[in-house]
């Protein structure tokens, strides 16, 4: 592992160890996970709705991107897009479909979440679909704190559409 954060948990007699680590966008794990996304997002909500990276987005000056795997299995992604020196915003939050309900997307969040911290972001925001299928993720991030809100950065209202933000507490600075 280089520098991700590693889990252990017991799963029957086999002990699993999880990383997040930078994502390589070129990896064919990552792409399809991407289409994935993709195609759910566009099966979900209108197409003027959708407003998930794909690989291009996901390249972009001040975006980064990390998965989570658990040896050689790619289970999930998530990236964080600056949108300003104390903001910024949750994207492409994906746990594979076989590796739901193992508690992935509360890690990949966590990791967003301390990311943003030490990069001295006062809020992180996101946005995501309305529908029954974005409940789970909407109950996932009321649980870390993040609160429904108004349109940020290019968003513009959309009742497909739950703009949510968390507040993040400024870093504690010794004296």
């Amino acid at each position: 592992m280089t520098g991700g954060i590693a889990a252990t948990r017991e799963n029957g007699l086999v002990t699993t160890t999880t990383s997040i680590e930078p994502g390589d966008l070129t990896d064919e794990r990552v792409i399809r996970l991407l289409t994935d996304h993709l195609t759910d997002m566009f099966s979900t909500s209108p197409a003027e709705s959708v407003h998930a990276l794909d690989v291009s987005g996901l390249s972009a000056p001040g975006v980064t991107f990390w998965t989570i795997a658990d040896g050689d299995e790619l289970l999930g992604c998530v990236a964080l897009k600056e949108l300003d020196a104390e903001h910024g915003e949750l994207k492409s939050m994906r746990t594979d479909a076989a590796a739901r309900g193992r508690g992935l997307g509360a890690r990949l969040l966590e990791h967003v979440l301390a990311e943003a911290r030490r990069r001295g972001y006062r809020r992180v925001s996101l946005e995501t679909g309305s529908q029954e299928f974005f409940r789970p993720a909407r109950m996932l991030y009321a649980k870390y704190g993040f609160v429904e809100c108004g349109p940020f950065g290019d968003y513009v209202l959309d009742p497909n559409s739950v703009f949510m933000t968390l507040e993040l507490e400024p870093p504690v600075v010794a004296p």
